[in-house]
């Protein structure tokens, strides 16, 4: 039995040093938006199970008093330097002011057209929540143009031009006076970025509602199947190259903008991942200023991802982040309130 056991220690501390390998690497990895890296980029998804296996190995070891422990230490804090929190303690209240901005973005999966979830009139639901919140600017993925005439409280729109053939419809949606607008038509894909300039005050703000490239992969079980992982793997690889391919277009547009801006949307992947990281730069995150618990977007076989994203420049204050847990849309919308600093 003393020879069994320890074979099986060794066993198990070999198992150790593999998943906090795989932590450094996702780690290292999202640091760079290199497209060499997009064979390894499922880990990005991995991450949060990578950090709580990483977690148990360290109390087991410290509880026996052993050395390995500091494996699993030193690769949770390379992991929580690089990715921050992904888990959020409440934030305290608010106080309300006229100067705040209420920014929504949806992906409302074009209002539930083919009838997805099987629940009666969530067009009118999610119109319901939209009323229900006010948002001053509205970002919608996957729109569908017939629900913009109930959408009344809003004068001003911009949405994916007719002439964008082949594309998903992109919407934004604004009380305050649209002043200009565009749209990047990303190469080879349904998907689509949108832009508005809006009028509030003395100040223009650019709104950026951005769409990326989507993994087209069914969340359930038989998406993992042996039969399946393989062809879902490499088209997997294939989405980040293209993500990675679409944030560089759009950075090098964003760049150009003479505006104080916001990037809202579907990222379609998560804050663990290189793609993540290169788009975010050194804007912050609504969620990661002001959001709560694990700020879940969408869910993937019950695990709670975090895919859609209100960023802003320096030139906002996160006043407030508000995730919503109403099944509407096979993603979760998300609200920040925000307030133009008085030194910008």
């Amino acid at each position: 039995m003393g020879k069994l056991a320890k074979i099986f220690g060794k066993l198990f501390f070999v198992f150790n040093m593999l998943m906090a390998f795989m932590l450094l690497f996702a780690s290292l990895i999202s640091l760079s938006s290199s497209k060499i890296w997009t064979p390894f980029s499922i880990l990005s998804i991995a991450v949060p199970v990578l950090f709580l296996i990483n977690v148990l190995f360290a109390v087991y070891w410290l509880f026996r008093r052993k050395k390995k422990m500091w494996v699993s230490l030193v690769v949770l804090m390379v992991g929580f330097f690089t990715f921050g929190s992904f888990f959020k303690l409440e934030s305290g209240e608010v106080t309300n002011s006229r100067e705040e901005l209420r920014v929504m973005t949806f992906n409302v999966w074009r209002w539930n057209k083919n009838g997805w979830i099987k629940k009666p009139n969530i067009g009118d639901s999610i119109i319901g929540l939209i009323n229900k919140e006010k948002p001053d600017v509205l970002c919608i993925q996957e729109h569908t143009r017939v629900w913009r005439k109930k959408l009344g409280r809003y004068p001003y729109r911009t949405e994916t031009p007719y002439s964008v053939e082949g594309r998903a419809t992109q919407a934004i949606f604004s009380v305050f006076p649209i002043v200009g607008s565009g749209s990047l038509d990303l190469p080879g894909t349904a998907n689509n970025i949108i832009y508005a300039d809006i009028q509030r005050n003395q100040d223009t703000i650019r709104i950026y509602n951005v769409h990326l490239q989507s993994f087209s992969i069914v969340p359930s079980s038989d998406a993992f199947s042996e039969e399946k992982s393989e062809r879902n793997y490499n088209r997997l690889v294939r989405t980040v190259g293209k993500q990675l391919d679409q944030v560089k277009i759009f950075n090098e547009h964003k760049v150009k903008s003479p505006y104080k801006s916001l990037i809202c949307g579907d990222f379609n992947n998560t804050q663990f991942s290189n793609v993540y990281r290169t788009i975010k730069g050194d804007m912050n995150d609504s969620f990661l200023e002001k959001g709560s618990g694990f700020g879940r977007t969408y869910s993937l076989l019950g695990f709670p991802l975090r895919i859609d994203y209100i960023l802003t420049d320096a030139s906002f204050e996160v006043l407030s982040h508000k995730n919503f847990d109403e099944k509407l849309s096979d993603h979760y919308p998300i609200v920040a309130t925000l307030r133009l600093q008085a030194n910008h």
